[in-house]
C-alpha cells in the first residue's frame, strides 16, 4: 500500500522556521549543537517534523536537475559572504521555477535572506555604510535590499528591524531616503529611526528628526511621527502611536532594557537571538519585569531572570528551555 504524503497547508511560521533550521545546516560553519536543536525542535510538534519532511522532499528534486546546471547555478552565486548551500538552494529554486519549489522557499525566511543585498544570521548585529553615508545596523536575522536611484534612496526591509540613520543627500536633485517594507513606507526627514517588520505590522521608532509613514493601501495622508514616537501600521492604516525611550534602539548595543515588559514578550524577544527552542509558561507570561539584559549572552539573562523572579529554567536539552512557575517551597 503507498502512503500519500500530507500536502494539506502548513503554517507560514512554521514553515519559516524549518526552512531556517535548513538554512542553518547547509551553511559552511553549521555544527553538531546546530543538528542537536534542530532535532530538537523536530521532536517538539508534529507538524515541525511535517514542514521539515515536506522540505526535504522538495530538496530531494535537486537530484534530478543535470550536474552541469547545478554547477552552472553555483558559478553564479556572488562571493562577497561566500558560497555556501542557503545560497545554492535559493539559486536552484529559481532554476527549478514553474511549480510549487521557487513559491516554497519564496514564502519561507529563507529566501527573503538568502538572497538580500545585505543580511545577518541568527544572534548576529551587524552595521553596514551605504554608499551616500547612511548608516544601516541590522538586527538578528533580518535583511535588506538598497534600491538607489535619480530620484530616491530606497531601503527595502525584507525581514527583521533595521537602525538607520540618514545622512545628507549630496545629489543636485534632493532623493528621499524611504524605508519600504510589505506594510508601506517610511520616509525620513533628515533622522534617526528604527523599522521592524514581521507578522503582517510594521512599526517604527523615531530617535531624531521626523518620520512620515505611509501604509501601502491607505486613503489617507501620511502620519508624521517626532522623536520619541512609536508608530504602527498595516497595508491599510496607521493603527498606533505612542511614546518610546531612546533604549529602545539598545538592541544595537547588544542589550534589551525591559520596563515593566511582560515575561512572556521578553522571552520571546530572547527567542529571536538564541538556536533551539525557547518558551515561556502561559502561568508565568504575565509577570512584569524591569533590567537591562543582555542578548550576547541570552543564557546568562535567562539565569538573571531566575534569580528576581518566581520562575525556574528547565532544561529538556541545552537547545529546549521552558521557563514556567518555580515551585512552592
Amino acid at each position: 500500500m503507498t502512503v500519500q504524503a500530507d500536502n494539506s497547508p502548513l503554517s507560514p511560521a512554521i514553515l519559516q522556521r524549518a526552512a531556517e533550521w535548513m538554512a542553518r545546516l547547509w551553511s559552511d560553519d553549521a555544527s553538531e549543537a546546530d543538528a542537536a536543536a534542530c532535532a530538537e525542535w523536530r521532536a517538539a510538534h508534529p507538524e515541525h517534523e511535517r514542514a521539515w519532511t515536506r522540505l526535504q522532499r522538495f530538496t530531494q528534486q535537486f537530484d534530478a536537475i543535470p550536474n552541469v546546471v547545478a554547477r552552472g547555478a553555483l558559478s553564479t552565486a556572488p562571493r562577497r559572504t561566500g558560497v555556501d548551500r542557503r545560497r545554492a538552494l535559493q539559486l536552484l529554486g529559481l532554476v527549478m521555477g514553474g511549480g510549487g519549489s521557487a513559491l516554497l522557499l519564496h514564502e519561507s525566511g529563507i529566501w527573503q535572506r538568502a538572497s538580500a543585498d545585505y543580511r545577518t544570521a541568527l544572534g548576529e548585529v551587524r552595521a553596514v555604510l551605504l554608499a551616500d553615508g547612511t548608516q544601516v545596523v541590522l538586527d538578528t536575522a533580518s535583511a535588506i535590499d538598497v534600491r538607489y536611484s535619480d530620484r530616491e534612496r530606497r531601503i527595502v526591509l525584507r525581514t527583521g528591524t533595521i537602525l538607520v540613520t540618514s545622512a545628507p543627500d549630496t545629489a543636485a536633485i534632493h532623493r528621499p531616503l524611504l524605508v519600504q517594507t510589505d506594510q508601506g513606507t517610511a520616509t525620513a526627514l533628515g533622522t534617526r529611526f528604527s523599522v521592524r517588520a514581521g507578522d503582517g505590522l510594521s512599526t517604527v521608532v523615531v530617535f531624531q528628526g521626523v518620520v512620515e509613514l505611509w501604509p501601502a493601501q491607505a486613503n489617507m495622508a501620511g502620519v508624521s511621527l517626532q522623536a520619541g514616537q512609536r508608530g504602527t501600521y498595516g497595508i491599510h492604516a496607521v493603527h498606533e502611536v505612542a511614546l518610546v525611550e531612546d533604549s529602545a534602539a539598545a538592541w544595537t548595543q547588544g542589550r534589551l532594557v525591559a520596563e515593566r515588559m511582560r515575561l512572556g514578550d521578553l522571552v520571546k524577544e530572547f527567542s529571536r537571538y538564541r538556536h533551539g527552542l525557547l518558551r515561556c509558561d502561559e502561568d508565568v507570561a504575565d509577570l512584569r519585569v524591569t533590567g537591562v539584559y543582555s542578548l550576547r549572552d541570552i543564557d546568562r539573562s535567562l539565569d538573571n531572570l531566575a534569580l528576581s523572579l518566581p520562575v525556574q529554567l528547565r532544561y529538556r536539552t541545552r537547545f529546549w528551555v521552558t521557563v514556567g512557575a518555580r515551585p512552592a517551597a
